[in-house]
């Protein structure tokens, strides 16, 4: 492999004692990490070295610092930095300050090439390398942090040369190294192709694990590319075999298969999955079933949650809910039933929205005798319609001719205080309208006026219409219902 153009200046920093050399300049600002007014744990100390970065100009921060007189140990120096990404330039100083009275701790130099990195100070970030492989700290985490900063400045190439020059550093360039690159690199939007490329080269000199694949099959998920995902995850059957170690590759692949709308493919492979002790987790059921009913597919969606409940796993509450909506939403009431009653059988209890779901797409399709029943198995249940399912039964039951449903409906409103009530009167009282059953009509709505329950203008003139019908009396009686609806 080439080496990286290194580009720093001839001096090096062997000891603390020297410049971390030309700092470039951030293309943008950069994001600053939480300052150190955020932080509640912060030593005196810390607080006092973070103000002087934060508040003194580059040029007056080692002056600022030595007037202190503070000797901030490893702990102390590790901390500042964390807090001080938005000031490279200070931090530099403040690192090169310390570095004259003391030896830096690993993690202190690997915090300061991260910063440098993620500032994109890349000159000085590997003139601080250089001194890290004299000081005899430098390690994988350190490259872990320069591909990282590679990739996000999207640097990909010079990300896949410092790889290739691990080794030179003295840093043997392991899977662990690989997998972290290839992290880096699918990280990045519409960069899987380099991934790729720098994953052909590497596996001739360090051997994939189940992880490599998990890495790139993430990836494909991510571009959505079902293609290429199934060569990727043929290639890792074959390197590395079967095993439940390797769960995240197969829930990312499987993801890959339904989402592009490839789910009797996903279930072919569940189905040798099983077989081979590798059936995925709740999880990517869950994740799967989303996606499917986002695509409004019912069919691949109850073939998907038998094997689930086939293999022993036991769907959420959530899932159920979800399940009968699709179910519903697709014309599917049988199903719909059945898993509802199933559910007691796993240990999942329905909740009002399992029945509320069901109750609202039987008032939809106008199933007055089911929605009936049903209502009533609600009630002895104790799980109570929504006030928005109320309005649309009563409305639903004066249409189909079953005002009786439609009293028991806002009855039960009533008594079980169901809020808010103004849809639900309002549908009443055009129904009892409609059908002519004045007497009734006015009762309700002497009712509804005395307990301050909004009836909409469009529903008062309905009423006018169904009272002067009946002559004289009629129109006598809408007229004191119409004095009280005006002086509310």
């Amino acid at each position: 492999m080439e080496t990286v153009p290194l580009r720093h200046p001839p001096q090096v920093i062997p000891s603390s004692s020297q410049t971390l050399g030309h700092q470039e300049q951030p293309e943008k600002p950069p994001k600053q990490f939480p300052s150190y007014l955020d932080s509640h744990n912060l030593s005196p100390r810390a607080r006092t070295i973070c103000e002087i970065l934060a508040r003194v100009p580059p040029p007056e921060v080692e002056t600022a610092l030595s007037a202190t007189g503070v000797a901030p140990d490893p702990e102390v120096v590790e901390d500042v930095i964390r807090l001080s990404y938005g000031y490279p330039s200070a931090i530099v100083i403040f690192f090169r300050w310390v570095g004259l009275n003391q030896k830096h701790s690993p993690l202190s130099w690997n915090l300061i090439v991260d910063l440098l990195g993620k500032n994109k100070m890349f000159e000085p970030m590997w003139d601080a390398i250089r001194s890290m492989k004299q000081e005899g700290v430098l390690s994988l985490t350190t490259f872990v942090s320069v591909f990282g900063s590679y990739c996000e400045a999207g640097r990909i190439n010079e990300a896949v040369m410092t790889f290739g020059v691990m080794e030179k550093y003295g840093v043997p360039p392991d899977v662990v190294a690989v997998n972290s690159l290839l992290s880096a690199i699918c990280r990045e939007d519409s960069q899987m192709h380099k991934a790729m490329e720098f994953f052909e080269r590497s596996k001739t000199i360090v051997p994939p694990d189940g992880d490599s694949y998990a890495i790139l099959l993430e990836g494909w998920e991510k571009e959505g590319n079902v293609g290429k995902a199934k060569t990727t995850f043929g290639e890792m059957v074959i390197r590395v075999g079967w095993s439940p170690e390797n769960m995240s590759a197969y829930d990312a692949f499987l993801n890959t298969l339904v989402q592009g709308s490839q789910a009797d493919e996903a279930l072919k492979f569940l189905q040798v999955m099983k077989g081979k002790n590798c059936l995925p987790g709740l999880k990517f059921f869950g994740n799967a079933l989303d996606i499917l009913i986002k695509q409004n597919d019912s069919v691949h969606a109850l073939s998907l949650w038998d094997v689930m409940v086939k293999s022993g796993l036991i769907p959420s509450l959530i899932m159920y809910n979800a399940m009968i909506g699709l179910l519903c939403n697709n014309d599917d009431l049988v199903n719909a039933f059945q898993l509802l009653d199933e559910m007691p059988y796993n240990g999942v209890f329905p909740d009002p929205l399992t029945y509320n779901i069901i109750f609202q797409y039987l008032i939809k399709k106008n199933k007055v005798r089911e929605a009936g029943k049903f209502f009533f198995e609600m009630v002895k249940n104790e799980q109570p319609p929504t006030a928005l399912n109320c309005a649309a039964a009563i409305s639903m039951f004066f249409d189909r001719d079953d005002p009786e449903m439609a009293l028991e409906v806002w009855l039960y409103m009533k008594q079980e205080g169901v809020s808010p009530l103004e849809d639900s009167a309002n549908a009443l009282l055009n129904g009892l309208a409609k059908m002519g059953r004045l007497s009734e009509l006015r009762n309700y709505a002497d009712q509804m006026l005395r307990a301050r329950v909004e009836i909409h203008e469009s529903t008062m003139e309905k009423l006018k219409v169904a009272f002067r019908k009946q002559g004289r009396n009629g129109s006598d009686t809408f007229d004191d219902l119409d004095r009280k609806w005006r002086s509310l």
